[in-house]
């Protein structure tokens, strides 16, 4: 073995320590699992390219490039938001609905998915200098040096998305009604009830049905009522999950399979869209509950 390629495995193996962390740095700044797994893919290939004795420290290097790269992202989305990016499904994590909602809530925390809802409405720069310094303790001075600002101007943008943060609603008691317009809609699913479905139904309900042959979407209640309603004699056992901290839906087939899950987005007291997967590579990639 050349020294060379000794020095490429120490990279490596240093670059591997790393991953982790970039990894969460990237889906807390992406909100895909997908996409911040590009992200750290696209630090090692710079890293490579680099000349490693010019990096006096490896993880605020990397974690420097990431940040850009995340940016990058941020803004390629908001200036294409017809992209390929809105037609991936987005990650779910998928739990048991059971205990307090305030109990719910610290679970979603947990993963950082609540949060990631309201990190969507902060801009590139907010949201990198929020995640760096409030969630990993990134210094100032460093995110000022990945965003081409200054310190003062970093400590204001994470200032800022602080507040957007601490101001965004708790949603205990709106999961609670959330949660009863799902059980409704379930139940009207469950009995074929077209105009039960109609009632928890927003008129420009979007529903988005992901399977292994692609993407599918129906829109308006009439038509997505007349889907559920076809599809309510199936065998499939449904039951109330939590998704990605919301109120959701968890159809199990013969034998305990998972055959679908469904996130749904309540507003007002209707659904106003409905997110969904049959995709049994997808399935299986996810941590579903027994």
């Amino acid at each position: 073995m050349t020294g060379s390629d000794v020095g490429d495995d120490a990279l490596a193996g240093a670059f591997e320590e790393q991953r982790g962390r970039l990894e969460a740095v990237a889906y807390r700044m992406l909100g895909s699992r997908t996409d911040a797994e590009d992200a750290v893919q696209e630090a090692w290939l710079r890293l490579m390219r680099q000349d490693a004795a010019t990096i006096d420290n490896l993880s605020g290097w990397l974690t420097t490039v990431v940040g850009r790269v995340c940016i990058d992202m941020l803004r390629a989305r908001a200036a294409h938001p017809e992209a390929p990016y809105g037609e991936r499904l987005p990650d779910f994590v998928v739990t048991e609905d059971e205990g307090a909602p305030e109990d719910d809530a610290v679970l979603a925390d947990s993963v950082a998915v609540a949060l990631l809802v309201v990190l969507d409405s902060l801009g590139p720069a907010e949201r990198l200098a929020f995640v760096l310094h409030d969630m990993f303790a990134v210094p100032f001075d460093e995110i000022g040096q990945i965003l081409g600002r200054s310190t003062d101007a970093s400590k204001m943008l994470a200032s800022r998305a602080r507040r957007k943060v601490q101001a965004a609603p708790r949603p205990s008691d709106e999961r609670r009604r959330a949660r009863a317009v799902v059980d409704a809609f379930l139940a009207a699913a469950r009995a074929g009830d077209f105009e039960g479905l109609l009632r928890v139904l927003d008129p420009e309900v979007r529903w988005r049905g992901y399977s292994a042959r692609g993407l599918v979407v129906r829109l308006g209640a009439a038509e997505v009522a007349s889907r559920v309603q076809f599809a309510a004699g199936a065998t499939a056992t449904s039951r109330p999950v939590l998704v990605n901290g919301e109120p959701g839906i968890l159809a199990v087939g013969q034998g305990g399979r998972p055959v679908a899950v469904m996130a749904c987005t309540v507003v007002d007291g209707r659904i106003v869209e409905i997110v969904s997967t049959t995709d049994q590579d997808r399935l299986a990639a996810m941590d579903l509950p027994d």
